[in-house]
């Protein structure tokens, strides 16, 4: 069954540069503010431009030659955008870096891309500094917070880039994965130009929106979805360099925030907020989540507390991000929504690749414009990521109804493989999080002489909440097929997460294997 979304097709989509695109709205909006730092500073559309111009000269000026890559190592500020646009109308391609990475991933990622300078925060600068002696490629390491007066020192316009929008990379962002070491992601301006379009032509965003961007940026879903796609309409962003549920409701009632954009992990902060009706949200139309599976029970309880729409939407880094969303006036709550326009979709079966129908359960194979170039210098990579006809595998275990609503089951990967049997982690941590008591949860397999793999649950409890493992499993084994049972549970402080919402399961699966080790040395 191929997948299609219900959405009017756009093509051909236009052939432009991203800056060419994005910078069509600041003739229509010049005074409308388009960033606003949390401190308030407003910096319009107008003035962001023209600093993202005088910049895009002096980094000419310095050097920076067509396809060179610079990366940008900050947490999120209206500087990034100038910053971020300034690279891509040089001609160079952006690698973006998060503001949480410590020496051995900031090399890595550096010399992957053999980038030639950098963007970065002050209070980071003293970690690039300590790296740079290794790093002979680096020519030039700029202060972000400087871009303003950079740009004012500019001697005049940028010098024109000959781009092609279908091939030159625009952005390297680095994808973990769920094993091995990050690598880049190509996706060029054509990747992101038709992007933008598809998500606007759904109407999450408009000019009269108000967007909340603590998503960071560095992340195509902050990337992409909020910096990029908000300007290109003119809506007005309110910028959050770090995620605070506090504050972010604040900030929602001063700035009257519309359309909120989440991943599950802060989306479950701001249910537990205590005493959250102290903030007025009803500005908020909706409020939707990606980038990991979103429990129904959050959902639920999100809509119901904040009085405002909740739905999914999903898509990978290889996408540019997005591929689906659920249409705003025609929800299934625990889908992630239809293909998006001009995008198709399929669901093949595991084993030996031929498409299903409804409801069966399979790979996710995706189709469309967005879709990337391939993973920087691993050709290897890149070909095992498409079918022979060119379909992206996502990895992504899914299955979809009549409609073309696609459900994602879990990462093809992360499946859990008992006596046979295929157990979906995210089916089981959904489960958890309906139990009164739990707050989060995360399920990953431990080795079993018996039966291969068992399903292992860690489980954090909610502030003052009580209850044994035993009821725990009690309450999932009379809810599941006996072959998913849950066999073994591990109470903890936290469980950790990527920025983006993943679960880190590589990082507790390392640990069970660890301890399996431990346990046959000792036998």
């Amino acid at each position: 069954m191929l997948i299609y979304g219900p959405w009017f097709s756009f093509e051909p989509y236009p052939v432009v540069p991203l800056p060419d695109f994005i910078g069509r709205m600041v003739e229509r909006t010049p005074d409308r503010p388009a960033f606003i730092s949390i401190d308030g500073q407003e910096h319009s559309f107008a003035a962001v431009w023209k600093a993202a111009r005088g910049l895009t000269r002096v980094l000419q000026d310095d050097g920076l030659g067509k396809g060179e890559r610079v990366a940008i190592f900050s947490p999120n500020a209206p500087e990034y955008f100038v910053a971020f646009q300034a690279i891509l109308s040089a001609g160079g391609t952006v690698t973006t870096m998060n503001p949480l990475y410590k020496e051995r991933e900031v090399l890595h990622q550096l010399e992957d891309c053999q980038a030639t300078a950098i963007f970065v925060a002050r209070p980071l600068e003293p970690l690039i500094q300590s790296v740079r002696e290794q790093l002979p490629h680096l020519r030039q390491v700029y202060h972000l917070e400087a871009v303003w007066e950079m740009a004012a020192q500019a001697p005049g316009e940028p010098y024109p880039v000959s781009i092609d929008p279908q091939k030159d990379v625009a952005v390297l962002p680095y994808s973990s994965g769920t094993t091995g070491l990050p690598k880049g992601v190509m996706l060029t301006h054509y990747n992101l130009t038709s992007n933008i379009r598809q998500l606007l032509a759904n109407g999450l965003i408009n000019r009269y929106s108000v967007l909340l961007d603590f998503l960071p940026f560095y992340h195509i879903y902050g990337m992409t979805v909020l910096m990029s796609a908000g300007f290109a309409v003119g809506t007005t962003q309110v910028v959050m360099p770090r995620f605070d549920p506090e504050t972010c409701l604040e900030l929602i009632q001063r700035y009257r925030i519309t359309n909120l954009f989440v991943v599950p992990p802060a989306l479950l902060a701001l249910i537990n907020v205590p005493n959250p009706t102290r903030f007025d949200t009803s500005s908020l139309e909706f409020i939707l989540s990606g980038a990991a599976p979103l429990p129904p029970e959050v959902a639920k309880q999100a809509q119901s507390l904040y009085g405002c729409t909740v739905l999914q939407g999903y898509g990978l880094t290889e996408t540019s991000p997005v591929t689906n969303t659920n249409p705003v006036h025609r929800i299934k709550l625990t889908s992630v929504g239809p293909p998006i326009a001009d995008t198709l979709e399929k669901i093949v079966d595991l084993d030996d690749g031929h498409e299903l129908g409804p409801h069966e359960i399979g790979e996710l194979l995706v189709k469309g414009p967005q879709v990337m170039q391939g993973y920087w210098q691993r050709p290897e990579e890149s070909a095992e990521s498409f079918t022979s006809d060119g379909w992206l595998r996502t990895g992504d275990i899914a299955q979809a109804d009549e409609e073309g609503y696609v459900y994602i089951v879990d990462r093809k990967k992360e499946m859990i493989k008992y006596k046979g049997y295929q157990v979906a982690p995210a089916e089981l941590e959904a489960l958890l999080m309906e139990h009164p008591a739990v707050f989060d949860a995360a399920v990953v397999p431990k080795p079993d002489p018996a039966a291969g793999e068992v399903p292992k649950a860690f489980v954090l409890l909610r502030s003052e909440a009580r209850a044994s493992a035993e009821e725990i499993l009690r309450f999932v084994e009379e809810r599941v097929a006996p072959y998913k049972k849950i066999r073994d549970i591990e109470f903890v402080d936290a469980i950790p997460k990527t920025l983006s919402g993943k679960i880190l399961r590589r990082d507790l699966i390392a640990q069970e294997r660890a301890k399996a080790r431990q346990a046959e040395k000792k036998g």
